[in-house]
Order: C-alpha cells, then sequence, then structure tokens
C-alpha cells in the first residue's frame, strides 16, 4: 500500500481526481461513438485533434480563473466578481484594439493594468478595511458588470485581428515538412525530455540528503505513464487538420501554471498563503503580515482575470455585455472538485486545473452528446456537490475517511483499531477498537 501511495504522489485524492477524468474522457469517447450509429469506440469525437484543441481553446480561461481563485480559497475567501472584471477589462481592450486601433501588445498592458486597478480596489476593502471577501467581490460583480455596459454601450466591440491570435492562434510550421507541426512535437519532446530529468534530478537530491527514497519502479512507473499521456496529447496536436497544432493559448497556461505552482510551493510568498489559510492568528504571531497577504492574493486574481477576459475576446474576436457570466461558478467548481478544502488552507495549483479539466470534458462531453444545458447544469451542480460533500464527511472528527478506512483494510486492519499482540491472537483474544467518544482518563 506504501508503494501504491508513492506512485501516485502521496496525495491519492488528486490522482482519484485524475482517474476520474480519463473515465470520463472513455466514457464520452465511447458514448459519442455509439451515437454515431454504433461506430467502434476509437471512432468517438472526444479524442481527435479538432476536439481536443476545441478543449484548450475554449476553456483555457476557465483554467486561468482557477489558478487565481485556489489561492483565494485557500486563504478562506470567495471572488465572485471574477466574470464581472474579465468582461470589464474585456470591453477596454476591445474598445482599445478596435476603436481606438492600438498595437496588441498595447491592448495587453492596458488590460493588465485594469486588472491590476480592479484587483487593487477589492483587496483595499478585503485586507485594510476589513469587508469579507464574498461582500466585497459580491459588490465589485455588480460594479464592473455596470462599468463593462457603460463603456459598450451594451453593445458588441470587435476587436482587431492582430489580437485574436491570443485565444484563437496556433504554433506556427517551421522546418521540414513531416506531416505533423514540428514545433508541437518539439514542444512534447522537451516535455518528456524535462519529466525524465526532473525524476532522475529529485531521486538524486534525496539521495544526497539521505533521505527515504520510493522504489526505481515506482518512480519508473509514474513517469511513464505521465509521458505516454504527453506523447499521446503531442500526437493529437502535431495532427490536425492544416494550419492547426498546440494552440498559443495553451502556451500562456503552460507559463502560468508552472509560475503559480513554483510561487505557491517553492517561495516564502506562497508558504504565507497556505499559513495564513491554515491559521491565520498563529501565521500573525509568526510575524506575516496576513492583510499583504490578503491584498496580494484579491489583486492578483482580478489580474489573472484580466487575462481570461483578454484570452476570450480574442477568441470570439468581440466583447459583448453578457461576457463573464456564470465563470465565477466554474472556477470555484473547478478549485473544489480539484481537492480544495472549503475551510481553506489546502489546495494546488495542480489539483485547480484537474478540475477546471474535469469541468471542460463534462461541459465538451454532453455538448457532443447534444445534450440541453439543463442537463449539464445539473450534472455540474451534481459533481461539485460530491467532491465538496467527500471533503466534508471525510473531515468530521472520529469519522475515517475513505481512503483511510481503505488503507487500513489493506493493512489487514479492517476495523481500524488496535491489532493484537501475537500472544493474544494465539489465545484467541481480539482487541476491542477504539472508542474516540469516551474520555481517555474516565472511560466515560
Amino acid at each position: 500500500m506504501n508503494s501504491i501511495k508513492q506512485l501516485f504522489g502521496g496525495n491519492i485524492r488528486q490522482f482519484g481526481m485524475v482517474f476520474a477524468l480519463a473515465a470520463l474522457i472513455v466514457f464520452f469517447q465511447v458514448a459519442t461513438s455509439l451515437k454515431a450509429a454504433g461506430t467502434p469506440w476509437a471512432d468517438g469525437n472526444v479524442l481527435i485533434a479538432s476536439n481536443v484543441q476545441n478543449i484548450v481553446n475554449g476553456y483555457a480561461y476557465v483554467m486561468v480563473l482557477a489558478i487565481g481563485m485556489v489561492m483565494v480559497i485557500i486563504l478562506g475567501h470567495i471572488d465572485l466578481s471574477v466574470g464581472s472584471v474579465a468582461a470589464f477589462v474585456g470591453i477596454v481592450v476591445a474598445t482599445a484594439s478596435g476603436t481606438w486601433g492600438m498595437p496588441w501588445w498595447v491592448c495587453i498592458v492596458i488590460g493588465l493594468g485594469m486588472g491590476a486597478l480592479a484587483g487593487a480596489w477589492q483587496g483595499f476593502w478585503v485586507a485594510y478595511v476589513g469587508i469579507p471577501a464574498f461582500i466585497t467581490t459580491l459588490a465589485g460583480m455588480m460594479i464592473f458588470r455596470g462599468v463593462n455596459q457603460i463603456i459598450g454601450k451594451q453593445n458588441t466591440v470587435s476587436v482587431n485581428e492582430d489580437l485574436t491570435f491570443i485565444g484563437g492562434g496556433y504554433m506556427p510550421e517551421v522546418g521540414p515538412i513531416t506531416g505533423y507541426n514540428n514545433l508541437t512535437l518539439l514542444l512534447g519532446l522537451l516535455a518528456i525530455a524535462y519529466l525524465i530529468w526532473s525524476t532522475f534530478r529529485k531521486r538524486a537530491r534525496s539521495r544526497k540528503a539521505g533521505s527515504t527514497l520510493a522504489p526505481a519502479w515506482v518512480d519508473g512507473v509514474r513517469v511513464a505513464l505521465i509521458c505516454i499521456v504527453v506523447a499521446f496529447a503531442t500526437y493529437l496536436f502535431a495532427t490536425g487538420s492544416p494550419g492547426t497544432s498546440f494552440p498559443v493559448v495553451g502556451i500562456v497556461l503552460i507559463v502560468l501554471v508552472a509560475l503559480y505552482q513554483f510561487l505557491t510551493s517553492r517561495t516564502v510568498s506562497g508558504r504565507a498563503i497556505y499559513a495564513v489559510g491554515g491559521n491565520r492568528q498563529a501565521a500573525r504571531l509568526s510575524g506575516i503580515n496576513d492583510k499583504k497577504v490578503d491584498f496580494f492574493v484579491m489583486m492578483n486574481m482580478s489580474m489573472l482575470a484580466a487575462v481570461a477576459g483578454m484570452i476570450f475576446v480574442s477568441r470570439a474576436q468581440a466583447s459583448g455585455p453578457l461576457d463573464g457570466t456564470g465563470w465565477e461558478l466554474d472556477a470555484i467548481a473547478s478549485v473544489f472538485i480539484g481537492g480544495a478544502a472549503v475551510s481553506g488552507g489546502v489546495g494546488t495549483v495542480i489539483g485547480s486545473i484537474i478540475g477546471a479539466l474535469v469541468m471542460a470534458v463534462l461541459n465538451n462531453g454532453l455538448q457532443l452528446m447534444s445534450s440541453p444545458q439543463s442537463t449539464t447544469y445539473v450534472v455540474k451542480g451534481l459533481v461539485l456537490l460530491i467532491a465538496v460533500a467527500f471533503d466534508v464527511w471525510s473531515k468530521k472528527q472520529g469519522k475515517p475517511s475513505l481512503i483511510g478506512a481503505m488503507q487500513r483494510t489493506l493493512r489487514g486492519g479492517g476495523s481500524g483499531g488496535p491489532k493484537p499482540t501475537p500472544e493474544q491472537a494465539a489465545a484467541g483474544i481480539t482487541v476491542p477498537p477504539i472508542d474516540s467518544t469516551k474520555d481517555a482518563a474516565s472511560g466515560k
């Protein structure tokens, strides 16, 4: 059992969501093949180049929002304004691009600046005035939605073509004609090489530090499975129709994931977020300025909302008054599905991306099955409810988690109680489980 835990990186729940994601992909692949006159499952419409590209292009903005939202939820806050902030920045960028004719890079700088100002506004009320983030961002949701409609006059504003490459562009064709997109192949090979190198580097560092190493086969199997997935994804992206390849927005997403994974796991600022989210009073006593942490996280969330808004309008080639509606719900659901705790202090960037992919595959698969929008809402709501219910149930005092119960069963201690000594076992004596509701001193 210990080797299995090491194979999953010690995070059974997060890998449980990976398995759930894989199960969803297989289910919709089979379902779409059966829907198409019972063709073989390999002929389904999910695992084809065009559909995989559409998932990345169409749901990248949710993944970007999830990266910022996981930090907000780790602090114990909720940001309801991200959709409205994205719409506000989208209409500003569309106006700067389509109406004023500004270069694409100037529009991006303006968009990031507007996101930073919106985040600083909300961060001030949360961190320094003390208004709960739920109320502050609820007000922000209404304020920025109104500003969006004032600027755009409730009309659709188009963007210039030079800005559309961000949300709808692909890596260009370079080098000899191979039948594949060479840059996509190179990107996949670099990713595989990095995975193998980082595994060896981690083992070498652990050996040098005298830490306990997982069996070599564990690391080998794990990196081999991940490399197979990366190789298959590379093949899909590199073999699309002419003019397509790995999307530009996918590069943006990879950079953001790598940056924020490093920020949250390898920096003092990232550890401060977890410290404040886990126990704010203890963090204060240890010298952490929790107000600065709150301000930074809220401003960062709005800046990522600005990125999401620019990605969306560049793909849609226009900004409208209804952009961003309901985005906050998808972002929050993605974070909780990805393993974040309702009480705060727990969550990862990678987990939030996995949760966002689960939501994206659900949306995409139900659309391919021609399911009505009402069914999509019901399914997404049930998935969110089950994920949060599992988190709450597993943390109830005296209630072992499902994973914990399985571990004890596999170790031979199905009840979870103390095991009898060899002498007791030979005499047929069983040891009753410890009742956590009794007082240890009095037995009552």
